[in-house]
């Protein structure tokens, strides 16, 4: 028997024919009955509703998937330094800008064609000069880098999906290869209904365009959301490990305590044996002119004595550490330092000193209004931090100290309210504080005015204390980059270190296995 066109079997044809067929012959003797007895236009009607019905409610399922697949979306990294975010918005418009129909999942080159595309835009915003950036890469952390996004984007499908542990890869196949054959058939059975029932055929119709365009709708949804979701997975690792964050081991990000950290404490276990430190504590470094007030805001924060009132150039390294552990606060050193105006604490020594600051507590006397040498050294600290490029600048406070002595200078009677008071001595503090933080061009709620007069502090163990810990959060990003940093310079010596004994032992056992053979 000679096969019909498109390869279709006469005999598998015959057969689809003979199981069709009474289902054909009840449509058309149930139409020609309704018509009889007059109930013809009442189905149509009654079809016509249950078709805008479902046709409704399968508009509000799709909202709904959609709603549920945005809020599975990968988000950009908290932790991430500044200079991600730039490159999250290039992912984020390549992303935006892929359309399924020119990626059909069927077809396996989407997989390294949009993945390239991705590390390439994430590789681009890093090495902007470099004609091939991708090359950049090391052939491990490219491995890690599809490793981590396959892993993830594994788990968004099972969970997202319907049916996606049970499709298999022949089944996508199958589906594309027959769906052509499908539609050829299924057109020469529309052509024949239209024949026998032009009334049944043209209410199938109409029901048919509107099922498939639901459904096309949905399937649409959930390819764009499939590579949307893939090209985001592999912008996040791929800045992930840009920024430092993506390590070679399976170890997550760890805090361990930095080997300066371990230096400086080694040093201050001799003042004070009981101190045990294993996590990296947060570093609060306490800036200001000379006088400000910083040795005696240490001391209002301990509530004891920890600091000598003036700290001569050369001490201890510059920097004084103290160990400062309270209610509410990860343990944290806490470092006075020479007044930034001092001719033996340079920019370059205080760039050092803020390297590694998580936060910076500025003091900045209310009662002297000559602010320009604390703008130019502040200045200093911030075009600092933003050429660390591959870090977050640590949140920043500038405790108003001196208070007390605004005028009216015999005036003192806290607490003040500075909103609504109009005590003369309330709208002085309100002044100062305001021209603080235009001269020191920081926000003016970040600015919080202190009395330091020893046994009568004020604001101190509430208001700067509360600042802190809002701000502890900010901090602890700082910190996790800081020793992330660390974490991947013990990273590449430790891997170099194994790498070049392996070696060591494989050129050794060398002449040996020419032997054996």
């Amino acid at each position: 028997m000679r096969a019909l066109p498109y390869g279709i079997d006469p005999l598998r044809l015959l057969a689809f024919l003979l199981l069709i067929l009474p289902f054909l012959a009840l449509l058309g003797f149930g139409m020609v009955w309704l018509w009889q007895n007059s109930f013809l236009l009442f189905w149509a009607f009654a079809m016509l509703i249950s078709s805008g019905i479902g046709y409704g409610l399968q508009q509000l399922l799709i909202k709904r998937e959609r709603k549920l697949l945005a809020e599975a979306a990968t988000e950009p990294n908290p932790d991430w330094p500044l200079n991600a975010d730039a490159a999250w918005a290039q992912v984020q418009a390549l992303a935006e800008g892929c359309k399924p129909e020119d990626w059909p999942l069927e077809e396996g080159s989407w997989i390294l064609t949009l993945g390239r595309q991705a590390m390439e835009t994430v590789a681009r915003c890093y090495y902007p000069d470099v004609e091939k950036p991708l090359f950049e890469l090391t052939i491990p952390h490219t491995l890690l880098v599809i490793e981590r996004a396959s892993r993830d984007l594994r788990h968004d499908v099972a969970e997202n999906i319907p049916f996606s542990h049970r499709l298999t890869l022949g089944d996508l196949f199958r589906i594309q290869r027959w769906k052509d054959k499908a539609e050829q058939v299924f057109g020469l059975y529309r052509a024949g209904r239209a024949i026998v029932n032009p009334v049944d055929a043209l209410l199938g119709e109409a029901w048919r365009q509107l099922r498939e365009r639901s459904f096309m709708q949905a399937r649409d949804e959930l390819h764009r959301w499939f590579l949307r979701t893939y090209i985001r997975k592999v912008g996040y690792y791929a800045i992930d490990l840009y920024s430092g964050r993506l390590v070679l081991t399976d170890d997550e990000p760890a805090t361990m305590r930095t080997a300066r950290t371990s230096a400086e404490m080694r040093s201050m276990e001799v003042q004070d044996l009981s101190t045990r430190i294993e996590e990296e504590p947060l570093r609060i470094l306490v800036l200001g002119r000379s006088n400000a007030g910083k040795s005696s805001l240490i001391n209002a924060l301990f509530g004891t004595l920890k600091s000598a009132v003036d700290i001569l150039p050369g001490s201890t390294g510059m920097l004084k550490p103290f160990v400062l552990s309270r209610e509410g606060l990860t343990q944290a050193l806490i470092f006075d330092s020479p007044g930034c105006d001092s001719a033996h604490f340079g920019s370059r020594q205080i760039g050092d000193a803020a390297k590694d600051a998580d936060l910076i507590l500025w003091v900045s006397p209310a009662n002297r209004p000559d602010r320009q040498s604390e703008r130019e050294c502040l200045d200093a600290v911030r075009d600092f931090k933003s050429r660390q490029v591959g870090r977050r600048p640590p949140p920043l406070l500038v405790v108003a100290s001196h208070i007390d002595r605004l005028r009216p200078a015999s005036e003192w009677n806290p607490p003040y309210d500075l909103t609504q008071s109009q005590s003369t001595k309330a709208v002085s503090i309100r002044a100062a504080v305001q021209a603080i933080a235009a001269d020191l061009a920081v926000p003016v709620e970040h600015v919080i005015p202190v009395s330091l007069v020893e046994g009568d502090g004020y604001n101190v163990s509430d208001v700067l204390w509360a600042a802190i810990l809002n701000q502890q959060e900010d901090a602890f990003r700082s910190r996790l980059l800081r020793c992330m940093d660390e974490q991947k310079k013990a990273e590449n010596w430790t891997l170099l270190r194994r790498q070049m004994l392996n070696a060591g032992r494989f050129l050794k056992d060398l002449p040996d296995r020419f032997d054996k053979h």
